[in-house]
């Protein structure tokens, strides 16, 4: 079988880095570039030290389109900008991991649409699709958990949500509050009800869901760890323990990540994986929705790869076979 090819643009960041990963050992994927202005010639391992042994390649400042897919691992703001100043052969797929074109009023640059890519929610679309807005962390943590209830029109009232993410959320850039002397043993509330991940999940939600206009209240957490997003969401519920569990066995019957749990979850099981587990938990009228996920997998650079393979037409799982850290 002939390989597909791909480049990545924009990798000193976490996102790049783990794209780099998955793609260098992808079985139907050969990465035929990285593109990096500043660290041209530069071995990749110069940047990423964990690929030391394995790989030769070198960044290159060069553009080329002799590829089959471009993923875009570029700050935010910094897609739109280089799409603008790049013509980007229609030939070329691209998958931008960046917020630039996750909204419907920002979906589109010059002829280009980009379907949003989560494919639990448009699975159908993302196949059919020349570009993808990959989503955010936070945006498909908490979506998963909610997909099902939306899809059946059983979101109704207020959504409290609180969410933890480790430290590899915020970048890789330093600031005060990413430091390990003052992260360690710590916790900290940020842009509370204000996340920017917010428009993207109540515009999917309304999507599924068009009578949807209950408030979503997200308190998200700043969490004593690296890597991973624990989050849970309380909404009023009426359906028996049964019928929900049902609903959402059923919702995702098909996933290729997605998993419903009947046990508790916890971080460890997901993180280093494309996985996402779901657990519910009915108390009276209150619904407990759990969801965990790998911010840096399938929060960003591993849903990438699940993006690619599905609008390539391959395995969802190609690439993405990866063991959790569990112990």
């Amino acid at each position: 079988m002939k390989k597909f090819s791909a480049a990545i643009i924009g990798v000193a960041g976490y996102t790049g880095g783990e794209a780099i990963r998955l793609l260098l050992n992808h079985p139907n994927v050969a990465l035929s570039y990285v593109h990096s202005n500043s660290n041209a010639g530069n071995l990749l391992s110069d940047v990423h030290a964990d690929l030391l042994g394995d790989t030769d390649m070198r960044f290159t400042d060069r553009l080329s389109w002799d590829i089959d897919v471009l993923l875009l691992c570029v700050g935010h703001g910094d897609a739109r900008k280089f799409l603008t100043e790049n013509k980007v052969p229609d030939s070329v797929r691209i998958i931008d991991l960046s917020q630039d074109f996750r909204l419907p009023a920002t979906n589109t640059i010059d002829g280009r649409t980009f379907v949003y890519g989560l494919p639990e929610m448009n699975l159908a679309a993302i196949a059919a699709a020349r570009n993808i807005a990959n989503p955010g962390c936070f945006a498909t943590c908490l979506q998963l958990g909610l997909l099902p209830l939306a899809a059946a029109g059983q979101l109704h009232g207020e959504i409290h949500i609180t969410a933890t993410t480790g430290s590899t959320g915020a970048g890789q850039k330093l600031a005060p509050t990413s430091h390990f002397s003052w992260r360690t043993n710590n916790l900290s509330v940020y842009k509370a009800f204000e996340h920017q991940h917010l428009q993207e999940i109540s515009a999917n939600l309304q999507s599924l869901m068009p009578g949807f206009d209950g408030k979503i209240s997200f308190i998200p957490y700043r969490g004593d760890f690296a890597r991973g997003i624990m989050a849970s969401a309380v909404v009023d519920c009426d359906m028996p323990q049964e019928d929900v569990l049902s609903l959402y066995n059923d919702y995702y019957r098909d996933a290729a990540f997605t998993f419903v749990c009947d046990h508790n979850i916890d971080l460890k099981q997901v993180i280093n994986t494309n996985k996402a587990l779901v657990h519910l938990v009915r108390h009276n009228n209150k619904l407990l929705v759990l969801s965990v996920i790998d911010n840096l997998l399938k929060g960003a650079s591993g849903q990438a790869v699940q993006n690619l393979n599905i609008m390539l037409g391959l395995d969802q799982l190609d690439g993405l076979r990866l063991k959790a850290v569990a112990f």
